[in-house]
């Protein structure tokens, strides 16, 4: 792309601005736009489920609303790079919103819950596209020095779509008119799908054969996912533990799968434990699995102290929003700062867990007394939000020129993953810990103790990861590496 070529040898300070100039706004709006519209789909569903089981019945099938949504965003962003690679971005992005609106209109006219479950479904994979295809695009239309802030960028829409995809849930709850909730994001879908169709390459600038499917390694994903989503779902521990192992067992199986396989669904070198990237996803994973006790939060805040369903979303929200900031005030950073910033990021996550533990178990908090919950919710989401640019960044500048595509897929792959697993943990632990039996405030207050106490394990394992990558980069010559790395760039664009 011609457009590009003056900025490869920018200015290594690049500013905000210029994510808004020119044709980089039109980039900026499309990437930005995708993601918001997949995360505010979350938020909207979340809210007006309730109406729907009330309205089709299917509340034996309410968790499956969420389930077979995450699943197929996984399988969607698996398989984003061989769709960008088949097809460029422009068109790769209307297939991913066709696929939305699509699975917007099922659920929008659906008579039953099994037929709503088939729509949210192919919603999921619209959704899985959409998010992984956000990060790919990134390096194809921008510059280097500003993956970063593009990336952070992306991160914010998260924070904007809780306060926009709750508020209007609420609202078509109210009005009990839940079927225009999905009947509403389809002329914005419309608008969007063509938009970037128009303004997005339409070829892909990676390899010229695009790979087959790793269609083993996309089986036992997908049944690793089901497994624990399906173990959380039940009440009974041991279910919760049967679902947990099994699909770890099928997690490790997989691992062995993709070490041998030619078609991969990781970039080379991920599994080699001697390697950088094994230690970037393994901080993405951990981080992502420690976020997931927000999931408790609104019930926690509600049964322990006193808050009302509206005001208890909107304060765990906090954590998405302290996400949405460590990620503004992060990106941009040179290369050095950003491996800080990747340091950094696990010492506020246990920070804010740790003071979590410490004050949501004790009943009774009002008004100001809140203020310690508040502080550990923006802790929590600060730390991977500093931390979560560069990780991605790191992740493209450590993969061979051929793998990008490959590259940003896995990265929402990873995360998906590490969301489902998380989720699952966070279920059988709260479920341990008493949350159902007694129930009742003491039980909240017993599986909060448990919860936030677990939780603690998985950012100091990312403390341990993100120093084996600092010193794996320090031992290698970077001159050597990078040189190369950037001459294959400058002659691909």
């Amino acid at each position: 792309m011609s457009t590009q070529e003056p900025t490869i040898v920018a200015s290594q300070k690049a500013g905000w601005g210029e994510l808004l100039d020119g044709r980089n706004a039109v980039y900026t709006i499309v990437l930005a736009g995708g993601v918001t519209l997949h995360a505010v789909n979350i938020f909207i569903v979340t809210t007006i489920l309730p109406s729907v089981v009330g309205d089709i019945g299917g509340l034996e099938y309410y968790a499956w609303a969420t389930t077979l949504f995450v699943i197929a965003s996984i399988l969607g962003a698996a398989l984003s790079s061989r769709l960008l690679d088949r097809v460029g971005a422009g068109r790769a992005y209307a297939a991913a919103t066709a696929l939305f609106v699509a699975g917007a209109l099922i659920c929008a006219t659906a008579p039953a819950f099994p037929l709503l479950l088939a729509g949210r479904f192919v919603q999921g994979l619209g959704g899985g596209l959409l998010l992984a295809l956000a990060y790919a695009v990134v390096r194809l239309v921008y510059p280097e020095t500003l993956w970063s802030r593009a990336i952070g960028l992306i991160s914010a829409m998260w924070g904007v779509s809780t306060l926009i995809g709750p508020a209007a849930g609420g609202v078509f709850a109210e009005l009990n008119i839940w079927r225009a909730a999905f009947w509403s994001l389809v002329p914005f879908s419309v608008v969007f799908g063509t938009v970037a169709i128009a303004v997005l390459p339409r070829e892909s600038r990676d390899v010229a054969e695009p790979s087959p499917l790793p269609l083993p390694q996309l089986a036992l994903l997908t049944a690793s996912v089901v497994t624990v989503s399906a173990g959380s779902i039940s009440a009974n521990p041991l279910w919760n533990g049967a679902g947990l192992v099994i699909a770890t067992l099928l997690a490790v199986l997989l691992i062995r799968v993709e070490r041998g396989a030619r078609t991969r669904l990781l970039p080379k070198g991920t599994l080699d434990t001697d390697g950088r990237l094994v230690a970037l996803f393994a901080t993405i994973a951990l981080l992502v699995t420690g976020m997931q006790t927000e999931i408790f939060i609104p019930y926690f805040l509600q049964v322990l102290h006193g808050q009302s369903p509206l005001i208890a979303g909107y304060l765990a929200a906090l954590m998405a929003m302290g996400w949405t900031l460590g990620s503004m005030l992060s990106a941009g950073r040179s290369d050095e700062a950003g491996i800080r910033a990747i340091r950094t990021g696990p010492i506020f996550v246990l920070a804010g867990l740790v003071v979590l533990l410490l004050s949501v178990p004790a009943p009774g908090s009002v008004g100001w007394q809140l203020t310690p919950i508040c502080v550990g919710l923006l802790l929590a989401g600060l730390g991977i939000g500093i931390a979560w640019p560069h990780l991605v960044t790191n992740v493209f500048k450590e993969t061979p020129m051929s793998e990008q595509g490959l590259a940003a897929s896995s990265i929402t792959t990873v995360q998906l993953y590490a969301t489902a697993f998380g989720a699952a943990i966070a279920g059988l632990v709260a479920n341990l810990g008493g949350i159902s039996d007694p129930g009742g405030a003491d039980g909240a207050a017993s599986a909060a103790l448990l919860l936030f106490g677990a939780s603690l394990v998985a950012p100091a394992l990312g403390l341990i990861s993100v120093r084996r990558f600092a010193e794996r980069r320090n031992q290698d010559t970077d001159g050597q590496e990078l040189e190369p790395r950037q001459a294959s760039r400058i002659s691909t664009i």
